[in-house]
């Protein structure tokens, strides 16, 4: 079993940065790819990032120059630094953890998934 705990969400204002921390505890030595996903109101859940074992990065279109995820492996932990937020990044940010070792941006392939944590960017 893996928990994935979200932290680090709330108020910020456009142009405003934001990092969020995904915790993970338990069997986690069998997750190869980490990601986020986020979720505004009457949309569908998106693709926001993801990091494999090897510390290779992918990012979504709408991210990409202005968000960054890591990883601190002695800490079990995944970051997502956010800067330059939009008001359109607003949304509920899930951290997710996938046992394949290959990237994927599709939210079916990810079996574990955090509570998520709310991020709001005001205009």
């Amino acid at each position: 079993q893996v928990q994935l705990v979200e932290s680090g969400g709330g108020l910020v204002q456009a142009g405003g940065s934001l990092r969020l921390s995904c915790a993970a505890s338990g069997r986690t030595f069998s997750m190869n790819i980490m990601g986020w996903f986020r979720q505004a109101p009457g949309k569908e859940r998106e693709f926001v990032a993801a990091i494999s074992r090897s510390d290779n990065t992918y990012y979504a279109d709408s991210v990409k120059g202005r968000f960054t995820i890591s990883r601190d492996n002695t800490k079990n932990t995944v970051y997502l630094q956010m800067n330059s937020l939009k008001p359109e990044d607003t949304a509920v940010y899930y951290c997710a953890a996938r046992s394949g070792r290959y990237y994927s941006r599709l939210r079916n392939d990810y079996e574990y998934w955090g509570q998520g944590t709310q991020v709001t960017v005001s205009s």
